[in-house]
């Protein structure tokens, strides 16, 4: 299985973690909500797989095409 990196595709604050290390997720779930300009913009899963690792926190700021979390796919 490939590593596959998940990035934000907006600067935001992270607002929810959806999933957790070691939970499926099928392609296009919502594994982060990020608030920005008072939206809640989703950074979803790129293919199905396997959630390695959330490299983020709750309130966390991040950055356009940060990685956020890993996931095997």
């Amino acid at each position: 299985m490939a590593e596959i990196e998940i990035k934000s595709e907006i600067a935001g604050k992270v607002w929810l973690i959806e999933a957790e290390v070691g939970q499926a997720v099928e392609e296009e779930d919502a594994v982060i909500i990020l608030e920005s300009m008072k939206m809640e913009i989703p950074v979803v899963a790129p293919v199905s797989g396997k959630i390695t690792e959330i490299l983020v926190e709750k309130d966390e700021a991040v950055a356009e095409g940060q990685t956020v979390a890993r996931m095997e796919g």
